[in-house]
């Protein structure tokens, strides 16, 4: 057991970051109210900290190459410690902002590819899989867990109650740290690129930024655009901007690289299939997950009238499976290929999201959606207990940090992606379906049809049947043409959420083909340290 406890330590960091973002997603309304704010104000403050994550999370990586992943760690799980200290007693958002947002997203950046270092250094062969597995079904089960203890606790006493347990947990995570042996750094040690850190934050950053508000912006056409550039959504703009600037720092590093000088990423690692397929799948399985878990809350709150704590309950499931799966699927690695393993989890997730798509309807059936949340879990535990294993090993000791960093920010766009997309779509289709019905429904009089229809060019958000009859109420309309109204919006929202989950079933079989370049071996197959890459 012994052997375990640094497992433990790094488990315990991993739980601490992934359970931060789901709680403040489900504390949201208190959140509004606390502040005196708007919803607009508090989603922006959640999206600066997935900036943040994303824009440092290669630098990062890279600082722990320096300066030791075991002393990065620390660092930044301090910055972590004191960006939670000032989020528990924030008065305002921009205090909230720059302990949320700010110092926890560097803090974040920091902690995060050490980890992944860190257990690489520590474990190897079937150990190393086991702890991955851990890992990655600890980031699930955070995920799946907040919304059930951000909700009992913002229920029951306040959200700041979270950030307080947040310093305590960090506090304790460095008093273990001493259990945890640092990772194997290059020799000679590199330094660092600066002007490819700076590169490569803006150009992710303004990549994730306009993914994170395509959904307020609009994708190509124009809903809440600050600006119009030929009449366009900024949207596109700033995405090749950000691709741009990716692109200017590709060639930046290429050139130190010929240069015989230390690059930021050394781009050779790309070369690799292993972890070139592990990196493009970590995307997807961000890109559905958050999909999914942005599809369910409406589903569940919106429709179904439920409150946090009852959503996080109905999630229960997926947290389960996903943890016991995850802690089993490093024994399956002894009978069957990482590859094999990944794919049948993704074939679990194609399977679950159907059974969601056949569980969205006016009554929720209780059974049906637990099973379908956990063969989700299933799903997503087998894919969590390999992929961590396949990219980090697929290295060499001296790349490791590096290869955690692109492993890190690599989930964080997925992340971004999946959340922005899915609600890009779901929105779309709900005032598309609506206007449609509508336009069709004879028991609406044409006048108070045109006037929906002018209403839903602008931005549409996705709020409760309540809100629409309260509404319609307000406006003065009939009571026969306000239920027509009404029955039209609630069947609205059933498609338009199925549609969504039809995407991510999409998004699922995209998964098959970059996960292709997956080890194709057993675990007892595979040498104790591959080769990586010559550096």
């Amino acid at each position: 057991m012994k052997k375990w406890w640094p497992l433990a330590v790094l488990a315990a960091a991993q739980f601490l970051m992934t359970l931060d973002m789901a709680v403040m997603n489900v504390s949201i309304s208190q959140l509004v109210e606390d502040f005196d704010t708007d919803v607009t104000s508090i989603q922006g403050v959640i999206t600066l900290y997935s900036l943040v994550m994303a824009a440092l999370m290669i630098t990062g990586g890279k600082l722990g190459d320096i300066f030791g992943r075991r002393r990065i760690f620390g660092i930044g799980l301090v910055i972590y410690g004191i960006g939670s200290a000032i989020t528990a007693v924030s008065g305002t958002v921009g205090i909230l902002m720059f302990g949320w947002s700010v110092l926890e997203g560097i803090g974040a950046a920091l902690v995060l590819p050490a980890l992944a270092a860190l257990i690489a250094g520590t474990y190897a062969g079937k150990d190393r899989i086991a702890a991955y597995a851990v890992i990655g079904g600890v980031a699930g089960a955070g995920i799946a867990v907040g919304p059930i203890l951000g909700g009992w606790l913002t229920t029951a006493w306040t959200w700041r109650v979270v950030f307080v347990g947040e310093v305590i947990l960090a506090i304790l995570i460095l008093l273990f740290l001493n259990r945890v042996r640092d990772a194997e750094r290059p020799d000679p040690k590199p330094q660092l690129d600066w002007v490819g850190s700076i590169l490569s934050a803006f150009g992710l950053g303004l990549v994730v930024f306009a993914v994170l508000q395509a959904s307020t912006w609009g994708w190509i056409s124009p809903v809440e655009s600050p600006i119009e550039p030929f009449g366009l959504s900024l949207t596109p703009f700033m995405i090749g901007a950000g691709v741009a600037i990716l692109w200017l720092f590709r060639a930046w590093s290429q050139r130190r690289e010929d240069a015989d000088r230390d690059p930021l990423v050394r781009f050779k690692l790309f070369e690799i299939t292993p972890l070139r397929s592990g990196l493009l799948t970590f995307l997807t399985q961000n890109l559905t997950l958050m999909g999914i878990f942005f599809v369910l809350p409406l589903y569940l709150q919106l429709v179904q009238g439920l409150d946090a704590l009852e959503t996080g309950i109905r999630l229960l499931p997926v947290s389960i499976a996903m943890l016991v799966t995850s802690f089993s699927g490093s024994k399956l690695a002894d009978w069957f290929s990482a590859r094999a393993i990944v794919r049948v989890g993704f074939a679990l997730i194609l399977l679950a999201t159907l059974l969601l798509i056949a569980t969205i309807e006016p009554t929720l059936e209780g059974t049906d959606f637990a099973v379908a949340m956990a063969v989700l879990g299933i799903g997503m535990g087998l894919i969590v207990s390999q992929l961590g294993n396949v990219v980090l090993s697929s290295v060499g000791p001296e790349a490791r940090s590096e290869a955690g960093g692109l492993q890190y920010t690599s989930q964080q766009f997925g992340s971004a992606l999946g959340v922005a997309l899915i609600g890009a779509i779901v929105i779309s289709s709900l005032g598309g379906n609506f206007g449609e019905r509508i336009a069709s429904n004879e028991t609406i009089e044409p006048q108070i049809q045109q006037e929906i229809s002018v209403s839903l060019t602008g931005a549409v958000s996705f709020v409760t049947s309540a809100d629409v009859a309260a509404a319609v109420e307000a406006a003065g309309i009939d009571e026969e043409t306000s239920a027509a109204i009404i029955e039209d919006y609630e069947d609205a929202q059933l498609v338009s959420l199925k549609f969504g989950l039809l995407v991510v079933a999409g998004i699922v079989l995209i998964s098959f083909f970059v996960s292709r370049g997956l080890l194709a071996r057993r675990a007892d197959e595979l040498v104790a340290e591959p080769a990586g890459i010559d550096t």
